[in-house]
């Protein structure tokens, strides 16, 4: 395993605190040092394997990997589900296992490299993932005529940067990062990344270890436009240089994964760099006690994205699955009850469905405006991702 191998392992999520030691972060995010060693010896230099031959027809059945924030609907029996499985016969098995990119794909890698069956029929990815896995050929082509609801799609997300015409992966979930604050504690509110760093907030200070996130935000606060290719190591370096000054003098009390809900949610932290989504499921759960805003310069539009694993037997029945949701009556339920945008271009007729508090959320339901205040991080090719990603990890693995 070489260095660069290694830098690959470590480019992307990683859960951990700030101030930790190396092995205490990596045990954090899911990610003991075996599993790390795993994930950084993965190479393609084997080939590129040949998807599985489809069993649609005669197994009416999928496996669905995604994650916990994305389940379909509210409730124990995910009635969109049923539904799906009474118009077509085909029985789903949803699962949240995807609870890290890097976790999951160092569980699977071994098995996609080989052109094996992980398990799962469909995987739902961020996308800088999903370029990873299409780049590497560890994915099928989704056809076409079998998405006859593509065109409901917003124009925005029928297209990608690493996956041109969208043949190799189909957006799942959109939302924004941007900060968010305990209203009672700041009742005057945040309206950028650099008020974070005021010293009356110093330790209660939260960042999520999504570096796309995090350094995106900082680099729009910087005046840096992470969706052009105008940027790259000066700029980059930058960012990582802003937030290691706040991890090193204790204004950021912490880098997490997912976790970051928990030390809002508990007082830990009173503002934090955060998702949309996951502030309004948080009010859901505790109450209205946050607010979450777009920064001044700018918040970061993500995705996530559905493939099929190359050593899927069932690509037929998830092309019919995701056909499904890209109805329009289907896709304002589940952003109705996910609290996450929808590719779906969602108009009034179907948005008109909805209670009203619901359908008025701009976070939600946003408007081109709203999507016109977001950049994209831009896709990284693969020695950016390692440069990049190897040079994050110094703050998260508490290098100086």
């Amino acid at each position: 395993m070489n260095r660069t191998m290694l830098q690959e392992a470590v480019s992307g999520r990683v859960g951990g605190g700030a101030g930790l030691s190396r092995r205490t972060i990596l045990q954090g995010a899911g990610l003991g040092a075996s599993a790390l060693l795993l994930a950084a010896c993965s190479t393609a230099a084997q080939g590129r394997p040949e998807a599985a031959v489809d069993r649609s027809e005669s197994q009416k059945s999928l496996r669905f990997d995604s994650r916990d924030t994305y389940r379909n609907t509210t409730g124990e029996d995910y009635p969109l589900l049923g539904r799906f499985s009474d118009a077509t016969g085909i029985s789903v098995t949803y699962t949240n296992a995807v609870s890290d990119d890097n976790l999951y794909y160092s569980k699977v890698k071994d098995q996609l490299r080989l052109g094996q069956d992980i398990g799962a029929d469909a995987a739902v990815l961020s996308d800088w993932m999903a370029a990873r896995w299409i780049r590497l050929g560890y994915v099928q082509e989704i056809r076409r005529e079998n998405i006859t609801h593509f065109d409901n799609l917003r124009l925005m997300f029928r297209d990608s940067e690493f996956d041109p015409g969208r043949h190799a992966s189909l957006p799942w979930r959109n939302g924004f990062t941007g900060i968010a604050w305990n209203k009672e504690a700041i009742p005057e509110g945040l309206t950028s990344i650099s008020d974070l760093w005021d010293p009356s907030l110093k330790g209660r200070v939260g960042a999520m270890s999504a570096m796309r996130d995090t350094l995106g935000l900082i680099m729009l606060d910087q005046g840096v436009d992470i969706s052009s290719s105008d940027w790259s190591d000066t700029e980059f370096s930058a960012a990582v240089e802003t937030l290691r000054a706040q991890v090193v003098s204790g204004q950021l009390s912490s880098i997490k994964g997912n976790k970051y809900k928990e030390d809002l949610k508990s007082g830990a932290t009173i503002a934090s760099i955060a998702r949309a989504g996951d502030v309004m499921q948080i009010n859901q759960e505790a109450g209205d006690q946050w607010e979450f805003a777009v920064p001044a310069a700018g918040g970061v539009l993500w995705s996530d994205v559905v493939v099929i694993p190359v050593g899927s037997t069932h690509r037929t029945n998830v092309e019919e699955f995701i056909d499904f949701y890209y109805d329009r009556q289907n896709a304002v339920e589940v952003a109705a009850a996910t609290s996450f945008i929808s590719p779906v271009d969602l108009r009034q007729p179907e948005i008109g469905t909805i209670p009203e508090a619901v359908a008025r959320n701009l976070m939600i339901f946003p408007t081109e405006a709203v999507f016109a205040t977001t950049k994209v991080f831009r896709t990284l090719d693969q020695s950016e991702e390692q440069r990049f990603g190897a040079q994050y990890q110094t703050i998260l693995l508490g290098a100086s």
